[in-house]
């Protein structure tokens, strides 16, 4: 009896041994690198350990697996015969049979001696380290370092062999595990973390935000042409302060014959620089700046490099050699904060809001330029397609033109077409028909996007000026750029200025600053800019950096 008692001791002992060993593998990898250096900075000397052990990892690691193997192996030895032996007795109590007695014995002695070891010697001690990674390291960094020291001839030889196997397969062994983390490793880290609510969700949208922006191009974030204000060479420098009164931007292209002609770019600093008596005779061609031009596949990273070292603002040209829109420094940071107000900036529609449920079912109205990606908020995956705006997938699934009150259907949603300006789709409510699709944030806020564009109703003919070169919308019968649809409620206050022949031209303030200014073409040239596949802003991102 005393020596199966002293085995089975002598076997805890060694499961404790193992419990150790496993608890080292787990917590030198689980433990963040960066904590354990933050730690031994700040003069911990048992987080020092720990980060010489980071060093040579994949050694340490097989310091471990031999210290398990050993103990795990001596356990079986010692532990199975000698729980056999003290089993014998109760299982003779029973009455069974001399020749079942002794391998029951044996079975139930090697299921207890699994289960403790399994329990003691490996569960325990991995969840202990998957829990407190770095308080676990710092406990046993020493030791295992001891051990490695003293072992290290075994080890290096193993070692040794196991990586020549890794070779044979195509694979570099690696001595220290990767720290560094991809973009989308990343992102979803700083998602997880402010679900745990480690970080701030406000701070992990930032950070997520600022990751992704390496993905979008100046078309991306632009301000399309057919939402740009410009100014023909021959206007004047009054001009310029009448169309900043209008719009409340500073900055405007300026073009030679239409507006894919874009020959500089005039300040309202420049105007104001011209004697007051002189505005009247000073062309824009004469004080405007060269124009900072860039393709509309420049990715955002270095488009950003060009705004801040050249101008604040340039002009998009498409593959075409046309003039696709504009971009300003503003339109990159809301990409990253969301939409930059001033005091000048009216209230506007919300991208994204929920509307009176439609039969009992719920509804959100949504800005035709919103991004479709940020339907997934609302359990709403549209389908791939030549678009990337709410209003290009309403045209591309009705196959034509939208007109208010056009519906169409999605798998669980239906699309309702409530407002239309400049020939696609300004405002429209989304449905949900099937209650199996799930909300995921209805009420979050969505993407960094502009806000959306309130429609501006076409000034009357009667209250028509005029004043050469100011890029405008022809008159209502002519009709390609006219803003007519009727303003629904958040629409900006109309504020008219002068325009060319008479033709009709209207400007709202929105929120990002921008107002719509659009180009007068001869017959026959009719723009038509707003291609399919050419991402639409949303509301007025800002094309004057006041």
């Amino acid at each position: 009896m005393t020596i199966p008692l002293l085995l089975l001791a002598a076997a805890f002992v060694l499961i404790l041994a193992n419990g150790f060993f496993v608890a080292a593998e787990f917590g030198l990898v689980t433990v963040e690198r960066a904590e354990a250096e933050k730690a031994a900075a700040e003069g911990d000397r048992r987080a020092r350990t720990v980060v010489e052990a980071l060093k040579q990892l994949s050694f340490q690691l097989s310091g471990t697996q031999l210290g398990i193997t050993i103990t795990s192996l001596v356990v079986g030895m010692l532990a199975e015969p000698a729980l056999a032996e003290l089993l014998r007795g109760p299982l003779a109590a029973l009455g069974l049979p001399e020749g079942v007695l002794s391998p029951l014995a044996v079975v139930v002695g090697m299921l207890l001696a699994s289960a403790i070891q399994m329990v003691i010697g490996e569960l325990v001690p991995k969840n202990w380290a998957v829990s407190r990674p770095l308080q676990v390291a710092r406990f046993v960094a020493g030791p295992q370092h001891v051990f490695a020291r003293l072992f290290r001839p075994v080890i290096s030889a193993l070692n040794t062999v196991a990586n020549r196997l890794v070779r044979a397969l195509g694979v570099e062994p690696a001595e220290e595990l990767a720290s560094a983390r991809t973009p989308g490793e990343l992102v979803s880290l700083a998602r997880h973390s402010a679900q745990a609510g480690t970080l701030e969700q406000d701070t992990a949208d930032l950070f997520v935000r600022t990751l992704s922006l390496g993905d979008l191009t100046a078309q991306h974030v632009m301000t399309p042409r057919v939402k740009v204000s410009a100014l023909q060479s021959s206007a004047t420098a009054e001009d310029v302060v009448n169309l900043t009164r209008a719009t409340g931007l500073s900055r405007f292209p300026v073009y030679r014959e239409k507006i894919d002609e874009i020959v500089g770019m005039v300040h309202l600093k420049d105007a104001l620089a011209v004697p007051v008596h002189d505005r009247l005779r000073t062309t824009v061609g004469r004080i405007a700046q060269p124009p900072v031009l860039v393709p509309e596949t420049l990715p955002v990273r270095p488009l950003l490099t060009r705004l801040r070292s050249e101008q604040p603002i340039a002009v998009v040209v498409d593959e075409y050699g046309g003039t696709a829109g504009v971009v300003t420094l503003e339109d990159i940071v809301e990409e990253l904060v969301g939409e930059v107000r001033d005091e000048h900036d009216g209230l506007d529609l919300p991208e994204l809001a929920v509307a009176p449920p439609e039969d009992g079912r719920p509804s959100w109205d949504v800005d035709g330029g919103l991004r479709v990606d940020v339907l997934r908020r609302i359990g709403l995956d549209a389908p791939e397609g030549p678009y990337e705006t709410v209003a290009g997938l309403v045209a591309d699934l009705l196959g034509r033109i939208p007109a208010p009150g056009d519906r169409t259907d999605l798998p669980g949603w239906r699309l309702t077409v409530r407002q239309v300006d400049h020939y696609h789709a300004e405002r429209v409510r989304l449905t949900r028909t099937d209650p199996a699709v799930e909300t995921h944030a209805a009420s979050s806020p969505p993407a960094p996007r502009t806000a959306p564009a309130a429609s501006a109703p076409t000034r009357p003919a009667a209250a028509q000026a005029s004043a050469p070169g100011v890029s405008s919308a022809p008159a209502p019968a002519a009709a390609p750029w006219s803003m007519t649809a009727a303003p629904g409620p958040g629409t900006g206050t109309v504020l008219p200025h002068a325009v060319p022949g008479g033709a009709a031209q209207t400007a709202e303030r929105r929120g990002g600053t921008a107002a719509t200014g659009r180009e007068a073409v001869p017959d026959g040239d009719a723009d038509t800019s707003g291609r399919a596949g050419r991402p639409a802003r949303s509301g007025s991102q800002a094309e004057a950096v006041r």
